[in-house]
């Protein structure tokens, strides 16, 4: 055969996470490289996905989603995120985030067209620019708050610029934008123009009395704004794959219909069940489930600076980027390796993250784990002491 794969294939990155994945299970270690959310689903979710296959709710929804979800969910956005969405023509509900944001990426981005993400960045939306050949434009953030230079940003804009990701709270820096940053980015995306997508997946796990601000909310920033977010780690159900965007109508009608193309629909019980998950657990369960996450990202995080793996103390989300510089290698990779061949915990390399060398002083762990085994892990780390 001479026939080849697409020349769009051969520039995507395979996962390293999934790669580490493997790996770990190889050596039947403690896998804390991919962020599958191990903690309980909500019984109520549960019960209301498994009534909704009883009662038959198991042909395809409409393509945007149940008209019950999509309503839930515009009760949340107002309530959670102050926007205001119209369930009929604003809202699209898809095969999770990630499925959310490559519909956007297809309906919106045209070859060649420029957009602008911050470093260290989620490798899917990289590889999903690259796969509509789109050309990822990375502006560099500085460790350990991972800050960025509104110069650096007006220095990334050409006029091939199309669009901008903010990905808050952040995978894989736990960054959390503040106001003052979005309004920064929300001034340069209307100076120049721009789409804002935003990944706002991770938004109900805040740290320190931190808050979530939707982009979308500041002026002017509604009709560019395609909010994304889902409901795989809230839930604790990252393999339902219930995500959603939120657009002005013109551009929703756009993703819906590459919605439709790529996936005809969501899974339509396991959408009831989110559904009811939106409209009946309480604000106590967003509060305590953060309460939390932020204690085991303390325990965690005092692990790692006691074996010598200083980290990044994450502001949101339920990953951390640590210093692993002083472990053998030269590479994430040999350092990664070294950790899981070592103690037997699998991290992965921080190159997955870093489009340059700093990539290879860190590794990131995911820390969405049951206590048993947040303290398994704290017990692996004091063995490198």
């Amino acid at each position: 055969m001479t026939r080849h794969i697409n020349q769009r294939m051969a520039d995507l990155a395979h996962s390293e996470i999934r790669a580490m994945t493997q790996a770990c299970v190889n050596v039947k270690g403690l896998n804390m490289a991919q962020g599958v959310c191990d903690t309980p689903v909500p019984s109520v979710v549960l019960r209301a996905a498994e009534q909704a296959m009883e009662q038959g709710k198991n042909v395809y929804s409409r393509f945007d989603g149940l008209l019950e979800l999509r309503q839930a969910l515009a009760m949340k956005l107002l309530r959670d995120n102050g926007i205001t969405a119209d369930p009929e023509t604003d809202i699209t509900v898809s095969a999770g985030a990630t499925g959310s944001f490559h519909c956007a990426c297809m309906a919106l981005l045209n070859p060649g067209d420029e957009v602008i993400l911050f470093e260290p960045y989620y490798q899917y939306h990289v590889n999903a620019l690259q796969a509509v050949e789109a050309v990822p434009v990375r502006v560099k953030m500085q460790a350990p708050d991972w800050s960025f230079s509104a110069d650096e940003l007006a220095r990334a804009i050409t006029p091939r610029t199309k669009a901008i990701i903010v990905n808050s709270p952040g995978n894989p820096s736990g960054k959390v934008f503040s106001r003052q940053e979005l309004e920064t980015i929300a001034a340069f995306a209307q100076q120049h123009d721009l789409f804002v997508f935003t990944d706002e997946i991770y938004e109900y796990f805040l740290y320190d009395g931190r808050t979530h601000v939707s982009i979308a909310t500041l002026p002017g920033m509604a009709e560019r704004t395609i909010t994304i977010g889902g409901y795989s780690k809230t839930f604790s159900i990252t393999g339902w794959r219930i995500g959603y965007s939120v657009a002005s109508a013109k551009w929703a009608q756009a993703i819906g219909a590459m919605n439709d193309l790529l996936y005809v629909c969501a899974p339509t019980p396991l959408q009831a069940g989110v559904a009811v998950g939106i409209r009946e657990l309480p604000s106590s369960f967003y509060r305590d489930m953060a309460r939390d996450f932020q204690r085991k990202r303390d325990r965690f995080c005092s692990a790692l600076t006691k074996a010598g793996l200083t980290p990044s103390i994450p502001q949101g989300a339920y990953y951390v980027l640590a210093d692993a510089s002083r472990l053998p290698g030269t590479t994430g990779k040999e350092r990664a390796m070294f950790l899981l061949e070592r103690i037997g915990l699998a991290s992965v390399p921080g190159e997955a993250f870093f489009s340059g060398p700093e990539g290879s002083r860190f590794v990131r762990f995911s820390y969405a784990k049951v206590d048993a085994d947040i303290d398994d892990a704290c017990r692996r780390l004091a063995r490198l002491v």
